[in-house]
């Protein structure tokens, strides 16, 4: 019976803690998804795939290998520094997350849209002066920072879904979670991208074609997402 009593009273002694580390636990996760999805939706590199086969075309294996992870290199780098100084450089500029938010949401809901009807969008794949002009580059200069890195993958949907992730993992634990998140489609970009020539054999139009669609759909959700909450917080009596 002492036994019994003392397991009880432990328990309860460790109740509140294990409660709340079982609340930031589910945060985290919950976070963690979040983040992967959004960072996987805008820097598909399944969807990107194409574009980079044709952007190298004319490359030996090993220096289209090269060109991957360079552009998987710079890609880190711009994030990292997005990451970091982000809501730094919106502060500079007298914008605060919520106007971020709100601003973002849009442009992500275009982007969204876009991938959704089959006809993308200018703001995440340049404009068609900016096309002709990669397409140029082909086989003279190196096309791992533009236009792969930039604006390609690390465009202003990117920019803006990091900046707002990273805002919203508050603790140390939250942003070190979007860093893993973050971390986790680069690995799979520098994956895909390195064994290009092979999966790109194998993708049909078919399957991207899903793929975009899909990638859309969660996008567009997050997208919602922002500017509900960037509104909410604006305007209070919205959330009345």
């Amino acid at each position: 019976m002492r036994g019994m009593s003392l397991a009880r009273s432990a328990h309860r002694s460790r109740g509140p803690q294990g409660m709340m580390l079982h609340m930031d636990l589910h945060m985290d996760t919950a976070l963690l998804v979040k983040a992967f999805g959004a960072f996987f939706a805008i820097m598909n590199p399944f969807v990107n795939l194409p574009l980079f086969l044709s952007l190298t075309t004319g490359q030996e294996a090993a220096q289209q290998r090269r060109t991957a992870w360079r552009t998987v290199v710079f890609s880190a780098v711009m994030c990292a520094v997005v990451a970091v100084a982000g809501t730094t450089l919106l502060g500079f500029f007298g914008v605060n997350v919520d106007d971020f938010r709100v601003a973002g949401g849009i442009v992500l809901l275009i982007i969204a849209l876009g991938m959704l009807s089959g006809r993308g969008a200018s703001a995440h794949e340049g404009t068609s002066a900016e096309k002709e002009h990669a397409t140029e580059r082909v086989g003279t200069a190196d096309v791992s920072f533009y236009p792969m890195t930039f604006p390609i993958l690390v465009g202003p949907g990117t920019i803006t879904t990091i900046i707002v992730m990273v805002s919203q993992g508050e603790s140390v634990t939250g942003k070190l979670t979007v860093a893993l998140a973050l971390f986790a489609v680069l690995a799979i970009l520098g994956v895909v991208l390195h064994f290009s020539s092979v999966i790109g054999h194998h993708m049909s139009m078919t399957l991207r074609t899903i793929m975009t669609r899909l990638m859309g759909m969660i996008l567009a959700a997050i997208a919602i997402g922002m500017l509900s909450a960037g509104l909410k917080d604006l305007l209070p009596g919205l959330a009345g």
